[in-house]
């Protein structure tokens, strides 16, 4: 393992992109929730912009730190570490990322991590310190005080690099979870890319003109991002995958890449995870202005992207927003807002459509960006019957350093949101700018969170949240 060194710049995985951190981010004052029979306590504070959380045993859990690419051990309590120390780019949304154990991990001691790596061999913040493919997804084994690398299971597209534009890192993705089906699930976002996995079938310039410098549109190695992956365990590809006939009819990288997908059409995501009662993936999606989205996540699922970004009803809405003068643009010049559908059917019928593929609206969304975050879910009694099933979810509010958690109950067939609130009935919050909760307060169940990067119940059945802002790692419990 290297040594750690001091005097690394910060830098914030978020929708936002990169942003200065005051001095005293971790003194903010402890989180809330409106529940008053429960509390908050902090279980370990001091960490260097924690990403990804996981428990090794009770009061025993591993944390990702985005720019150190240190895995910390924290033990009662106690930060101890670190147990790896990765060489990462965490310039903008770049780093050390995602973690999950394998289903068996007590047997085989396998971690999975998502990372961005560096060419020079050393931490860095540079925008092109990367190779082409440096997102990586590795396996490693863990001996009881270190990890060890096993193998690399799959590389993503790290960087944006057109001409016209400065260098962008941002829409890495890198949520990593271990199914209940024993396949390895991980999000990568668009970084960037406009081809076929963003729906346009002929990138955007039109047929035959390669999407970038590299290529494409076509999703071979350097264009296959916006997506969620399923892989097994080592890496290869499931043969029950969604699209793994259709790959394999197209052949070459694209076919092969096609193989190993679950759903597409993603912008970026900072939060997914399974709904423990019915088995079934969910995850959050940013927008870019408007129409932050949560999602139930089927195989074959289409999300959009860069068509349609919340319900494709409020298509319109959503042009609107993203061509007004105090939002213009969706961050790639090559594909302009102004090219965005002006009808429902048109978006739809826009849409690049796998064999089998399909599009759902969100089941919950907010007509302006509310950046969410870590997503969790609840199962059992400890924190009360009446959260039994529920899902939470992180979103931001004032610049992201005093950031929410939103608590939704989830219909008794698992497959839609439960509101009682008439103004969102329709399931969309029409707040009345980002970061603004207007329409959805009656979902917001927890405050002072900061950026939650991580939401996850522990093995006591608390629910555990991790803050990238505040270094921090908070546990909500039963206080009555």
């Amino acid at each position: 393992m290297r040594t750690p060194r001091p005097g690394r710049r910060l830098a914030l995985l978020a929708a936002l992109g990169a942003l200065a951190l005051p001095a005293h981010a971790s003194a903010q004052p402890l989180p809330t929730v409106v529940d008053p029979n429960l509390d908050v306590r902090t279980v370990a504070d001091g960490l260097s912009q924690p990403t990804g959380l996981a428990f090794i045993g009770k009061d025993d859990m591993l944390v990702n730190e985005k720019a150190t690419g240190r895995v910390m051990r924290v033990r009662n309590g106690v930060v101890e570490g670190p147990v790896l120390d990765l060489a990462v780019n965490s310039s903008s949304e770049r780093g050390l990322l995602g973690i999950a154990l394998h289903r068996n991990f007590l047997v085989n001691g396998f971690v999975y991590l998502f990372w961005s790596e560096t060419l020079s061999g050393m931490d860095s913040t540079s925008g092109t310190d990367v190779p082409l493919l440096g997102n990586r997804l590795d396996r490693f084994v863990w001996d009881g005080s270190t990890l060890t690398f096993d193998r690399t299971l799959i590389r993503f597209r790290a960087f944006q690099q057109d001409a016209g534009q400065p260098v962008r890192a941002n829409h890495d993705g890198g949520v990593v979870r271990f199914g209940p089906d024993g396949k390895v699930y991980v999000i990568v976002g668009d970084t960037g890319r406009r081809g076929q996995m963003q729906n346009l079938e002929f990138g955007p310039f039109g047929p035959g003109i390669p999407d970038d410098q590299f290529g494409g549109p076509e999703p071979d190695d350097a264009h296959f991002t916006g997506v969620i992956v399923r892989l097994n365990d080592d890496g290869s590809t499931p043969t029950d995958n969604p699209f793994y006939e259709a790959g394999a009819a197209i052949g070459g990288a694209a076919g092969a890449n096609i193989q190993k997908i679950y759903a597409y059409g993603i912008r970026n995501s900072y939060g997914m995870n399974f709904d423990p009662l019915s088995r079934t993936l969910w995850h959050n999606e940013n927008g870019d202005d408007s129409f932050s989205e949560l999602n139930r996540v089927e195989p074959g699922m289409n999300s959009g992207w860069v068509q349609i970004m919340g319900p494709s009803s409020r298509v319109a809405q959503f042009k609107e927003i993203e061509t007004s003068p105090q939002f213009f643009g969706l961050q790639q010049i090559r594909w302009p807002p102004t090219n965005i559908a002006d009808t429902e059917e048109e978006a739809l019928s826009r849409l690049f459509m796998l064999p089998g593929a399909h599009f759902s609206d969100p089941e919950f969304a907010w007509k302006f960006e509310v950046a969410p975050a870590g997503l969790g879910f609840v199962e059992g009694r400890a924190l009360g019957p009446q959260y039994h099933g529920d899902l939470f979810m992180g979103g931001a509010r004032d610049f992201l350093l005093s950031g929410h958690i939103f608590r939704f109950q989830v219909t008794g067939n698992r497959r839609k949101v439960g509101v009682d609130d008439p103004r969102i009935e329709d399931r969309v919050a029409d707040n009345l700018g980002k970061f603004d909760v207007t329409e959805s307060e009656s979902l917001v169940w927890g405050e002072n969170f900061g950026l939650t990067t991580d939401i996850l119940q522990g093995p006591n059945g608390n629910l555990f949240v991790l803050s990238l802002t505040h270094g921090a790692l908070y546990e909500v419990f039963r206080a009555k």
